[in-house]
């Protein structure tokens, strides 16, 4: 889930400010909370995006200025030096994370502490984040993914546990080999793959590459060629070959939104209607992603989002929940819009 796209102030030893959590969130792909879910419901997405967006920020390097590529001019991959000192701060936020269901004092940082009321009233548990530490873990020293099904399996550490996360907030029963938790984990892929899909310049720049290399030699592409201003023909044909995959995901998991009721539905569905409207973004930039990160349109959010809840909520009804949820009005373009 974690977007890092954001250019939003790095987070400090003390922990990120409150306003830059709230402008990482108006920043993603999908959104958060929107306005329209009931107070307690926000909140408690609200906690949880908050810790997911720390973890990712310590796995790659944002809560550290200068570690950023701009920060070193330009792309680079992440020293061992720096791998090891990321690895040490991950282990230590996971000891705190710990403490969430610990009956002692309590976690240390501000965003677990945060976390304890939600944790204790969603029932949530710690091994989805705990998985998400152990993506971040493997970002420090696993940079190439060889096929399509060895990506799928860091999507399993770096994206499914969002959805479970989400679906527990709900008070949504899914237990594991459940119809519910898999289709989960397929819209959960796909929003990962999408973004990694927007992202193959920033991902360059920090010495990953999660396009499968076993695709990039199918179609032609060299490493190299992903530091060029502009995306080659082999490179487009790849990215909208994987953006297919991905739209074939998002489709696997469709019967989630169906199989849901209430405020579930409504948020589950943004999601995936965030993910929609992020391939809708690709397709019309023509996979144009190192000229820059194709921009999606709440139009489109608000297209396919009015589509998977048709006969539930009216058209205009979700123009206005979106608007509401990024805090502009229905004039305003967002650069990318919120999960």
């Amino acid at each position: 889930m974690g977007d890092r796209r954001t250019g939003a102030a790095p987070v400090t030893a003390t922990g990120p400010s409150e306003a830059r959590l709230r402008h990482a969130e108006r920043s993603e792909n999908f959104p958060v909370a929107l306005r329209v879910l009931p107070g307690a419901t926000r909140a408690h997405l609200r906690a949880v995006y908050d810790v997911v967006r720390v973890i990712d920020d310590i796995g790659d390097g944002d809560d550290r200025p200068d570690e950023s590529p701009s920060a070193q001019g330009g792309p680079r991959p992440v020293t061992p030096e720096e791998a090891a000192d990321r690895t040490a701060r991950l282990h230590g936020f996971c000891t705190d994370l710990r403490r969430v269901w610990d009956d002692g004092a309590g976690p240390g940082e501000p965003v677990l502490r945060r976390l304890v009321p939600t944790a204790r009233a969603c029932g949530l548990t710690r091994e989805p984040f705990e998985r998400l530490v152990a993506a971040n873990l493997a970002d420090q020293y696993v940079t190439r993914y060889r096929t399509w099904d060895d990506l799928l399996g860091y999507c399993v550490l770096s994206a499914d546990p969002i959805g479970r996360m989400v679906l527990a907030v709900f008070g949504v029963d899914a237990p594991p080999g459940s119809d519910l938790q898999r289709w989960s984990d397929c819209i959960c892929t796909a929003l990962q793959i999408l973004e990694h899909c927007q992202d193959v310049a920033e991902d360059r720049a920090r010495g990953r590459v999660y396009l499968p290399v076993a695709d990039l030699e199918a179609f032609g592409v060299a490493e190299s060629d992903l530091d060029d201003p502009h995306t080659s023909p082999g490179l487009r044909a790849l990215l909208a070959e994987v953006t297919g995959r991905a739209c074939a995901l998002l489709d696997d998991g469709a019967p989630l939104i169906a199989g849901l009721r209430g405020w579930a539905r409504v948020a589950v569905a943004g999601y995936a209607a965030g993910g929609r409207a992020a391939a809708d973004a690709l397709r019309r930039n023509d996979f144009d992603v190192l000229a820059g990160s194709p921009q999606t349109q709440r139009r489109d959010v608000v297209r396919h989002l009015a589509r998977d809840l048709a006969g539930t909520v009216t058209p205009a009804a979700v123009r206005r929940a979106v608007a509401r949820s990024t805090g502009r009005d229905r004039n305003t373009r967002r650069d990318r819009s919120a999960v």
